[in-house]
């Protein structure tokens, strides 16, 4: 079965073991595991049980390597990431509600 043109286009298609996933994050599969543990990615599971991540969340997991490599508490890193995509899901949300009522008047 030849893979769909939209697995290729979708950025959270889990398409990266954690071996893989480690390697392109530049940090262990540990550091993978409590990423899990505090709540900022959620990968999906294969038939056999093992993790599987996607792009968008090899993202999140490279932006908080970043900053825990700056000193920030991983804790911290994984909150203030959720924090900044929920704003950013905000005002994009914003936007367009703002784009529609100007398209409405």
């Amino acid at each position: 079965m030849a893979p769909s043109e939209e697995m290729f286009d979708d950025d959270d298609y889990p398409a990266y073991t954690m071996g893989r996933a480690a390697e392109i994050v530049g940090a262990s599969q540990d550091f993978l595991r409590r990423l899990d543990e505090a709540k900022l990615i959620a990968p999906s599971r294969s038939g056999g049980g093992h993790r599987r991540y996607s792009r968008y969340q090899l993202r999140l997991a490279v932006r908080a390597r970043e900053m825990v490599d700056q000193g920030t508490a991983l804790e911290a890193a994984c909150r203030i990431i959720i924090l900044e995509d929920q704003l950013e899901e905000a005002l994009r949300l914003n936007r367009e509600l703002q784009e529609g009522q100007a398209g409405a008047v």
